[in-house]
């Protein structure tokens, strides 16, 4: 008999942020996100409850935890679209479908009487958050930025009748095999041709002065018709400002600007911090911070941030001034490889940017939807 648990209490919560940590404590290919930022969701202030309306659920068997599950409204994302949707997150699961039928029923049952009528996910309260179901690449390490999860979950999600909603490719870029410098020199025509230049900046606090609010309004016009994404709020900016500071290396950013100083173009990568992060458990030690700033600064794999490209560029052939950008930063002493992280399978811009280096996919990730029927979730819950 599996019991659920809307989660409450400070220990319930605890257990619900501890869960993953035990179910994947000797799995070399899961990374944990950061213990401080998790504990975040539950507070009452919590940047996304503007917004958002979520709840968060625990399964018991015989008394000893055994899955953990939340639901969000995202009603940003519901108003644009105009939709009734709850997304389904954090999902962790021994592989029992007694198990994540009762979570999955826990969450649709709060859907319906929230008046939503379908369900999506992994995806979390935007797409900062982690999202998407691991399918393919069990055996890869996972980057910061993404969840790991095992090769059952698809199945159990199946089995619950959810279905395909869209698939992210994921893969490492190397510089290709022979480079006769022709993307340089492509890049070179196109900065010439529409009269643009690479921004600078002294450091990350003059970066962000000058280009913080500019970046944010190009991504939010250049992700404005991507799957799952949502404008930035205040709160969503102040809280990427300060992980940027944590970890951002201006060597590993590139901006460029027209010559009115106006943002047309940005790549955001980041230095892996996975491996750092992994012994800690997520948790901030000295020792992890330690590693995260030997990470920082002598990084052997770089991840794949944000790409924002103003749409009246779009089609101009500006990413070719950010492959140029991005190969250089691969030819830096160390730098083994870069992580691409989720691209949209059928966003043709952004997969064949990667034809023009030696790109090995690896993973892939989905999301999935049901649409319910009043009535369904307990029915199916109760059998």
């Amino acid at each position: 008999m599996v019991e659920i648990r809307e989660v409450g209490s400070r220990r319930e919560r605890r257990r619900f942020l501890k869960f993953p940590l035990e179910l994947y404590k000797d799995n070399p290919c899961f990374v944990p996100p950061l213990w401080g930022d998790e504990k975040k969701i539950f507070r009452k202030n919590y940047v996304y409850n503007d917004s958002c309306e979520s709840v968060f659920y625990n399964a018991y068997r015989d008394g000893k935890m055994v899955g953990r599950i939340s639901g969000i409204i995202q009603r940003a994302s519901n108003d644009l679209r105009h939709e009734k949707r709850v997304r389904f997150t954090r999902f962790d699961s021994i592989n029992d479908r007694e198990v994540s039928d009762a979570l999955f029923g826990a969450v649709e049952k709060w859907a319906l009487e929230r008046g939503m009528d379908t369900v999506c996910g992994p995806l979390g309260y935007s797409d900062l958050e982690r999202e998407g179901l691991l399918i393919e690449g069990f055996d890869q390490l996972s980057t910061f930025e993404e969840q790991y999860n095992a090769d059952y979950y698809q199945d159990l999600i199946s089995a619950r009748g959810y279905v395909k909603e869209v698939d992210w490719t994921e893969s490492k870029i190397y510089p290709p095999d022979e480079d006769d410098g022709t993307l340089e020199k492509m890049s070179a025509f196109i900065m010439k041709r529409y009269d643009l230049h690479f921004g600078q900046a002294k450091n990350v606090r003059d970066f962000l002065r000058r280009y913080g609010d500019k970046f944010f309004d190009l991504l939010d016009r250049s992700y404005a018709d991507l799957y799952g994404t949502v404008p930035f709020t205040k709160g969503m900016k102040k809280m990427m400002i300060a992980n940027f500071k944590l970890i951002i290396d201006l060597d590993h950013v590139a901006v460029i600007l027209d010559k009115d100083e106006n943002l047309v173009c940005l790549g955001l990568c980041f230095p892996s911090i996975a491996k750092a992060v992994q012994k800690s458990n997520g948790r901030l030690t000295p020792a992890c911070i330690v590693r995260v700033l030997k990470a920082i600064r002598h990084p052997h794999i770089i991840d794949l941030g944000l790409i924002g490209v103003d749409p009246v560029y779009a089609n101009r052939g500006i990413s070719t001034a950010v492959s140029a950008a991005l190969l250089r930063m691969l030819r830096e002493d160390g730098v083994e490889y870069a992580e691409t992280n989720l691209n949209l399978e059928d966003n043709a811009s952004i997969q064949n940017q990667w034809k023009r280096f030696k790109a090995v996919p690896h993973k892939r990730r989905r999301s999935y939807v049901r649409v319910l029927t009043a009535g369904a979730a307990e029915k199916e819950s109760a059998t």
